[in-house]
């Protein structure tokens, strides 16, 4: 594999690429788990049209995704992104992060204003996340704090503090 990075498309998913997004999602988990949440989330209320977001390379071939679904800090919506996942033989070319971005300005563009990550503290603060506790933001069950990042896209409207309540099919 080259280490040249090609130029990714990213665009919400569509129903031909699901197939596809599941084989993304297998290919970077070392369990179903996290392909299967996305398949129970696709069927759950907290799914929202257009932030399921794919990255597709010049090739043709789906290597990247992200998805963002409603979940909720005390009682103000808020969004969850993840899982996000990229083929693992296309790992560390920017097809990930086509993906998170196209979901974020999408999502910025529905009028949302916080996003919610549990993930890598290297690597979400590129896309602007930082400690969710800093804003009074927790999870319901132990991670690490740095883990827990939050991003505020309008920093001039109120954000929540709180308990995060994620959708029923992440299953905490």
């Amino acid at each position: 594999m080259s280490s040249a990075s090609p130029s990714w498309t990213a665009r919400p998913e569509t129903e031909r690429d699901r197939t596809a997004v599941r084989e993304i999602v297998l290919g970077a988990f070392p369990t179903p788990h996290e392909a299967d949440l996305v398949d129970a989330l696709r069927a759950d209320p907290a799914w929202i049209p257009g932030l399921s977001i794919v990255a597709e390379g010049p090739d043709g071939v789906l290597a990247g995704y992200a998805l963002l679904t409603r979940c909720r800090v005390g009682d103000a919506p808020a969004l969850a992104l993840g899982p996000c996942a990229v083929l693992p033989s296309r790992q560390r070319q920017g097809a990930g992060a086509a993906a998170i971005r196209a979901g974020l300005e999408a999502a910025r563009n529905l009028g949302e204003n916080l996003v919610l990550v549990l993930g890598h503290p290297e690597y979400y603060p590129r896309f602007g996340f930082t400690p969710a506790s800093d804003r009074g933001i927790r999870p319901s069950f132990d991670v690490p704090d740095e883990a827990m990042m939050a991003l505020v896209f309008d920093e001039t409207l109120p954000v929540p503090s709180g308990t995060i309540a994620y959708p029923a099919p992440f299953g905490v």
